[in-house]
């Protein structure tokens, strides 16, 4: 088993923007896939208001600097913690640094997507995706739940996706995984709200990021990590799901009110007009973790 990497730093730096969610929910964070895109703009915005974070993913190197930019910025704790949430070490990393600190937000931004035809793709890739956007948020979650609940006080932020709500010809897995995650959000926030625990899902739509690109993902349709990040913190404790930028509003509106099968009919070409294909016909292959 691999040993984690972590680096803390501790300079007494420019107070937080905002005291009031620290203590609220404080005084740490947990964020996965805190290297880039969505988790990397969800760690600076939680430092910006007052909480110490361990950030998670597979590239140490990156997360060291992350610690010390945060340090730097904020005045805030940073613990770098590199694991592989798709693997059962990786996951019992992050389950020990979190038994070592009072974790007063955890937010699971670690993610796998692939984009093209199910038949096309390795299995042993999906297999990846669905330990890494379910399997390790379970263990996750089922850690820092009940530890949460019998404090009276935290949030959870499950990413989930703009393509959670119905089946998507092109990306099935894929929101297949988010559905989960999505109906997970749903469900522990009913069961833990009178606990004093704040639950929210958080469904973007396509985003500028790593994952974006590896995915082929057209630039012109999506909005920036940050946005996400901004949206998605303001929502926490405020609402259930939130859908950050203007194509996950759009798409949420408009496929309400059709049947099931219409909208899955309709995602389709969504998905066809967003994405591109490599030139051996193969899917395209998103990690972000």
């Amino acid at each position: 088993m691999s040993r984690p990497q972590h680096e803390t730093a501790k300079n007494a730096l420019p107070a937080p923007r905002d005291n009031a969610f620290a203590h609220r929910y404080g005084p740490w964070a947990v964020v996965t896939g805190a290297s880039d895109g969505i988790g990397l703009a969800i760690a600076r915005e939680l430092a910006a208001r007052g909480l110490h974070l361990v950030v998670v993913a597979r590239r140490g190197e990156r997360l060291q600097q992350l610690a010390r930019e945060l340090a730097g910025r904020h005045g805030v704790e940073c613990q770098a913690l590199a694991a592989d949430l798709g693997t059962a070490e990786g996951c019992e990393a992050v389950r020990r640094m979190i038994a070592a600190h009072e974790v007063g937000v955890l937010v699971a931004a670690a993610g796998f997507g692939t984009s093209g035809a199910f038949v096309d793709s390795p299995l042993g890739a999906e297999r990846e995706m669905l330990a890494v956007n379910c399997a390790s948020v379970l263990e996750l979650v089922g850690h820092v739940a009940p530890r949460m609940a019998d404090r009276g006080r935290g949030g959870i932020v499950l990413l989930s996706s703009v393509l959670a709500f119905n089946g998507v010809p092109g990306s099935a897995h894929y929101a297949a995984t988010k559905a989960w995650v999505q109906s997970l959000a749903e469900g522990l926030r009913g069961e833990l709200r009178g606990r004093g625990v704040d639950v929210l899902a958080s469904a973007p739509g396509p985003v500028d990021t790593g994952f974006a690109a590896r995915a082929r993902l057209a630039p012109g349709t999506m909005l920036s990590a940050e946005v996400v990040a901004r949206q998605t913190i303001d929502a926490l404790g405020r609402q259930g799901t939130v859908r950050p930028g203007w194509l996950s509003k759009l798409l949420g509106w408009s496929l309400a009110t059709l049947p099931r099968p219409m909208r899955v009919v309709l995602l389709a070409r969504v998905m066809k007009g967003m994405t591109g294909r490599r030139r051996d016909g193969g899917p395209g292959v998103a990690p972000t973790r």
